[in-house]
């Protein structure tokens, strides 16, 4: 039998019994002087650390981006030039359900990515969906709280989701798609992902362009009715985990071709809609996608926890030739996702071997718990900026160049003059009927025991719409529910409009 390391405490002592206790005699009570007993003990009270907020639920692996197209002319990253080869991280996740929730669950899913570039990490931080439920921030944790559990019942609420969305008609695309066959694939590997969020690009001249991510699945989409979802979980609640970790493990690599619309700086006060809100999409024959590459997921994590788990995503991180806009959601996640981090991982959080950059990198943060890597500033009596004795500098030739759209400070109403139905329109059309009868019937299932006024609100949206869409909906209530629609008078208007 070959050798095997020795079994030692976290301070590198050897352990001579891992079966027994210590006791004063063998039938004694336990001797407070078992060190090794209280390290055991005490290291699994703290296995466990906050799970996410949102996106608890996740699948994770490791891969590469190969760049095979040309946008040198747009941005100036590395990462992004012909011919580049970046290693990466992917986690997917459901936003709604916590650690243990079944994986094939109606919901929205995360689409994360870390890139590991010769310039930094560069985190993209999207959806398996080209838009989200708000625009505006300010409503994103009401809108979280919807999706949780309801305060008494301990359950989660359709009264309060169907509420919510029926009160903010931006909701309505993504509604749609969350209800529509896309609102289940199978497995990680059977769906898009997007960045969702408008960024943007500037190249070695200074100029920007405004930018969208999308990552279209080479393995075709897949997905699960409801039924078939039922029927999934009554087997096992991992069935996102099974696939994905033994697609790679069998060399199966899943693979996403990766495409980018781009919009001239300028042309953002132009377009019809706004583009920085993240209830729209561009329209392809506008922006059309550019092939630029492709993504492909080939080596699975040796630890869940330390490497999935523990990976943490922020908008914030980015690199020279990738930056932000005016997106007012984008914004706010450059902020709330490192403070989440900070929060459920500690001050360092981005040491972890999972986060920390693949390149040289130097900074000034200094002690706090955890940390483990001393200085990082270039020289040891460099422990601040600037200084005299060689530590790191700054490096102008990474200046972003400034926004061109500005205006005054405020707090612009959202709803005002913004169409929220056209795009939702656009895509039901697109539907045929038999993905339209399952729309319809998704979203009666949905309702089950929601108040009639919270849906006369939510049916005449779907009204405005499609006249289809309303009436297809009354019928799928009436058959799952016997649910007469129109019983009460309603206006369709949300209590702000109503009072204006």
């Amino acid at each position: 039998m070959a050798d095997r390391p020795t079994l030692t405490t976290t301070a590198g002592a050897p352990i001579p019994d891992n079966q027994n206790t210590m006791t004063a005699g063998e039938r004694g009570p336990v001797l407070l002087q078992d060190y090794q007993l209280i390290e055991k003990l005490a290291h699994q009270n703290r296995e466990r650390i906050p799970e996410r907020v949102v996106h608890a639920k996740g699948w994770g692996a490791y891969g590469t981006l190969k760049i095979t197209g040309d946008i040198s002319k747009y941005t100036k990253a590395k990462a992004l030039q012909p011919g580049s080869e970046t290693p990466l991280l992917l986690r997917f996740s459901t936003v709604a359900g916590e650690q243990g929730a079944a994986d094939a669950e109606r919901d929205v899913r995360g689409f994360a990515i870390k890139f590991y570039t010769p310039e930094g990490n560069w985190d993209l931080v999207g959806n398996n969906t080209p838009v989200f439920f708000v625009r505006d921030p300010y409503k994103f944790p009401d809108f979280i709280h919807t999706q949780k559990r309801h305060p008494k019942t301990n359950l989660r609420s359709p009264t309060a989701m169907w509420d919510f969305w029926s009160l903010s008609p931006e909701s309505l695309h993504q509604v749609t798609i969350l209800m529509s066959d896309r609102g289940l694939p199978v497995a990680p590997m059977f769906m898009n992902g997007y960045g969702s969020h408008t960024y943007s690009f500037w190249n070695d001249a200074g100029e920007r362009f405004w930018v969208k991510f999308h990552f279209k699945t080479v393995q075709g989409h897949k997905t699960l009715t409801n039924e078939e979802a039922e029927s999934v979980v009554g087997k096992t609640r991992e069935s996102y985990q099974e696939a994905l970790f033994n697609t790679i493990e069998n060399g199966e690599f899943p693979k996403w071709k990766v495409q980018v619309q781009i919009m001239p700086e300028l042309d953002a006060e132009k377009t019809p809609y706004n583009p920085f809100d993240l209830t729209k999409v561009w329209p392809h024959a506008d922006y059309p996608p550019i092939d630029i590459g492709e993504l492909e997921l080939n080596r699975n994590p040796e630890n869940y926890f330390a490497e999935i788990e523990q990976a943490a995503f922020s908008p914030s991180n980015v690199v020279p030739g990738i930056g932000f806009s005016p997106d007012k959601m984008l914004q706010a996640r450059v902020f709330s996702y490192a403070d989440a981090h900070r929060y459920r991982l500690g001050t360092h959080y981005e040491a972890l071997p999972v986060n920390a950059p693949r390149c040289p990198y130097h900074h000034y943060h200094k002690d706090g718990q955890m940390n483990f890597f001393g200085q990082k500033t270039g020289n040891v009596d460099a422990y601040y900026e600037p200084n005299s004795f060689g530590g790191a500098v700054e490096q102008p030739a990474a200046k972003e160049p400034p926004l061109k759209i500005s205006g005054d400070a405020d707090r612009y109403n959202h709803r005002v003059g913004n169409d929220d139905y056209s795009q939702p329109r656009a895509l039901f059309n697109l539907f045929d009927d038999g993905q339209k009868n399952r729309l319809f019937n998704n979203i009666a299932a949905a309702m089950a025991g929601v108040p009639g006024e919270i849906i006369e609100r939510q049916l005449a949206h779907f009204d405005k719409v499609h006249e289809d869409y309303g009436a297809g909906v009354r019928q799928a209530l009436k058959e799952q529910h016997g649910y007469e629609a129109n019983a009460i008078p309603v206006t369709g208007k949300t209590p702000q409009e109503a009072a204006e």
